[in-house]
């Protein structure tokens, strides 16, 4: 039997956390003297007191570690448990990735090197075939699972109805009244637009003045394109006037790409 100092240094964990552990339930000693309350653990206890910490060490908590030890196919839990960390830390790790080409991009754009000139001039008005859908809120965590299947289902009604797919796709947002926000997807009609089912025909109104920026690449740094519109607007003395769109002048398919150029346009009049 170890006492609680021997047995801290053997798993190389403080006397606190083996305290922790105990009042927890996770790793109780294997005696108690009723007496004086000192802990006593035995040797077959070093084991678990090894899992407990290298678990604690990737980051697993403490609820999921007591599952491991409580599971009659211990090997079987610590398995699942370990590749469900690992798909946790491959999404930080792809979140940190994200987070740093954000800021490489930002400091090229404060360096000059990479964004583009804000524009401010007229829009002609357009027609357009389109559909719609709710999303919870802006930002691609609320936009992106929504886009994708709004653009198929437009794909498949104007296929159906046997209107083409023209370019520039338009896409623009709505706030409602309820938080949630409506995102349209649309193409460019035909001079004589058709109405048909699943779909909209839509007039998108004349700009007079626009602030256009264009975006280069694909939707990962569109937030940072958007910042930069809406900072350049407010410095330079505008207000926005109605919905912004986003014209996607060159893209090809659906699955944005790294020469996909896209158009900014914000409708906007002097304060």
């Amino acid at each position: 039997m170890y006492t609680i100092g021997e047995f801290a240094a053997l798993g190389r964990v403080s006397l606190r956390m083996l305290r922790h552990y105990d009042a927890t339930g996770l790793l109780t000693p294997a005696s108690i003297d009723p007496h004086n309350g000192y802990r006593r653990y035995a040797i077959h206890q070093l084991p678990q007191l090894l899992r407990i910490v290298e678990l604690r060490q990737l980051g697993v908590g403490l609820a999921r570690i007591a599952d491991v030890i409580a599971a009659d196919d211990q090997d079987a839990a610590l398995h699942a448990v370990l590749t469900e960390r690992r798909s946790e830390l491959e999404a930080s790790v792809a979140d940190d990735r994200a987070r740093i080409a954000r800021i490489e991009r930002r400091l090229l754009a404060l360096e000059g090197t990479t964004m583009s000139d804000v524009i401010y001039r007229s829009v002609e008005p357009v027609t357009v075939y389109a559909a719609h859908e709710y999303a919870q809120g802006m930002g691609p965590e609320n936009v992106g699972p929504v886009v994708g299947p709004l653009i198929e289902r437009l794909d498949r009604a104007l296929a159906a109805a046997g209107r083409p797919c023209l370019e520039p796709g338009i896409f623009w947002y709505d706030a409602e009244p309820d938080d949630r926000f409506s995102v349209h997807v649309s193409y460019t009609a035909e001079a004589q637009p058709v109405a048909g089912p699943g779909y909209d025909v839509v007039a998108l109104p004349a700009m007079p003045t626009a602030a256009t920026l264009l975006h280069r690449g694909d939707m990962t740094g569109i937030g940072e394109s958007w910042s930069a519109l809406m900072e350049r607007i407010a410095a330079d003395g505008y207000r926005v006037v109605g919905a912004a769109r986003e014209v996607y002048l060159e893209a090809d398919g659906h699955v944005p790409g790294p020469d996909w150029v896209t158009e900014l346009q914000v409708p906007v009049e002097r304060v």
